[in-house]
């Protein structure tokens, strides 16, 4: 069951033992493929996602995303850094080749500066990946936006300009 699991993309075996990320978990006990236990308690998805928010405010973002993700078929990995948040591989990609995308994902409203967003699209850029923004609307539907690298250059004729008003 466990290397079953590892196949369709979920968690990472150590041990002979699968450790699950907080939002996979949410995932599957959201879709009725998992059962947690504490001593004879069950516990349910809403007391699982209470325990994650409190280790990190960005589980229920992560989540969303996750979870539209998969229900679109795709197989998805946490991320390894550069403020991303996915890893996602191309539809029966997985295993064969690396992911073609990292996504980080946005709350409606939230704001990014951007020079982090520029560093955030280069260093994704170079490594031969497509950066994609997932934002997440006010009523939970996920809406994403693959995007390019780019640059801001200096206007010094239009700050001249401005510094004569």
């Amino acid at each position: 069951m466990i290397h079953e699991l590892q196949l369709k993309g979920y968690g990472e075996i150590e041990k002979e033992k699968l450790f699950l990320k907080s939002f996979e978990s949410l995932y599957l006990l959201y879709s009725d493929k998992l059962i947690l236990r504490k001593g004879k308690k069950q516990i349910n998805f809403d007391d699982l996602l209470s325990v994650c928010q409190k280790n990190d405010s960005e589980t229920l973002t992560k989540f969303l995303i996750y979870r539209d993700l998969k229900t679109r078929g795709y197989v998805v990995k946490d991320g390894f850094g550069f403020g991303s948040d996915f890893r996602v591989y191309e539809r029966g990609q997985f295993g064969e080749k690396g992911a073609k995308f990292l996504i980080f994902g946005l709350n409606e409203g939230q704001q990014e500066k951007m020079g982090t967003l520029q560093k955030k699209i280069e260093q994704i850029t170079q490594m031969g990946k497509e950066p994609v923004i997932a934002v997440i609307e006010r009523r939970g539907e996920v809406i994403y936006y693959k995007i390019n690298r780019m640059n801001f250059y200096e206007n010094k004729t239009g700050l001249e300009e401005l510094s004569q008003l």
